[in-house]
């Protein structure tokens, strides 16, 4: 059994004026060749770095540089690559207010699309998304250290916001988490959660790894960071892995020719026996608005530096043809 993982997914802006809204692009070509490997696997969750809806405003434009809406057809999209649930609690969910994510909310449920991490009051954000798997079910719960102005009241709509230092969750969001992680337990056999913290760029600090343990340590599965526009290593921490970061998945962002924030991967979790076994490693590019399977050096490229990404974690990343493996023991 597998489950596909992927970075940030943000189909605002160019995305939006060029390819969603363009009536003679199918919902299936963004995808393009990496969308078979998306579909062979048995579920598939993404991190939605804008929010769907025609309604709104910016969100203080003055103070906010980037502002990300995708229209409604965005939803035939997501459809189109059979995405099973898409974490929110992220800092472009409601960069078009209120209005906006009640209505991206309601358009989620309306195509089956489970959601989690920002909801009408806080106990929707809370709320984790449980996906039934082919054997069992999975827990998903998605969190952020971005835009505390965001954060979901009892009466008001926002994201599951967190705050943490460097000895990891403060209270009294450490509290509300091993409630959260409680409530998920005993509904799910298997528990990820979706972490939009940290930088843009550059490998975790002390602190991002020590929430990281932390949440491990709480009874989570898999930790699956996001925020940082490039992958960064996996660390293995008491039997259980942590991607720090999956990256930019698909947008329109200008490219730093350094960092190659154009490349990430396709991250296939392999289940066995009820425990992430393996994680494979499938690398992508971002070219013209679309995603696509990597290429020659950009294969290269990706394998060298998630090598060294990982063996500062001290784990290994084996390379067979363009796909990168790591044994989670």
């Amino acid at each position: 059994m597998q489950i596909a993982l992927t970075g940030d997914v943000m189909l605002g802006r160019l995305v939006d004026q060029y390819v969603i809204q363009n009536q003679s692009i199918g919902p299936d070509k963004i995808w393009s060749d990496v969308l078979p490997l998306m579909l062979k696997a048995d579920r598939r969750l993404i991190n939605l770095e804008c929010v769907i809806s025609g309604r709104g405003r910016e969100w203080q434009p003055d103070s906010k540089a980037f502002h990300f809406r995708a229209h409604p057809r965005a939803i035939e999209f997501l459809r189109a690559a059979k995405i099973d649930c898409v974490t929110l609690a992220n800092n472009h969910v409601l960069d078009y207010g209120t209005d906006a994510l009640v209505e991206c909310l309601a358009l989620l449920d309306q195509a089956g699309i489970k959601r989690t991490g920002a909801g009408s009051s806080l106990v929707e954000a809370l709320t984790p998304a449980i996906v039934d798997l082919p054997q069992g079910r999975l827990g998903v719960v998605s969190l952020t250290d971005n835009q505390p102005e965001w954060e979901a009241g009892e009466k008001n709509p926002g994201t599951h916001y967190i705050a943490y230092d460097a000895k990891g969750l403060v209270e009294p969001y450490r509290s509300r988490f091993a409630q959260v992680l409680k409530q998920v337990r005993s509904q799910a056999d298997l528990v990820v959660v979706s972490a939009h913290v940290g930088p843009n760029w550059g490998p975790p600090s002390a602190a991002m790894r020590m929430l990281a343990h932390q949440i491990i340590d709480l009874g989570v599965d898999l930790y699956w960071g996001h925020s940082n526009h490039t992958p960064q290593g996996i660390e293995l921490y008491q039997g259980k892995a942590i991607l720090y970061s999956a990256g930019d998945f698909l947008d329109d962002y200008a490219v730093d020719s350094a960092e190659r924030n154009d490349l990430s991967f396709l991250f296939l979790l392999e289940l066995e026996r009820g425990r992430i076994a393996r994680i494979f490693l499938h690398p992508v590019c971002i070219e013209d608005l679309y995603v696509r399977l990597a290429k020659n050096n950009e294969v290269e490229f990706l394998s060298r530096t998630m090598q060294a990404k990982c063996k500062a974690f001290g784990t290994t990343m084996e390379v067979e043809g363009q796909v990168g493996t790591i044994n989670v023991k």
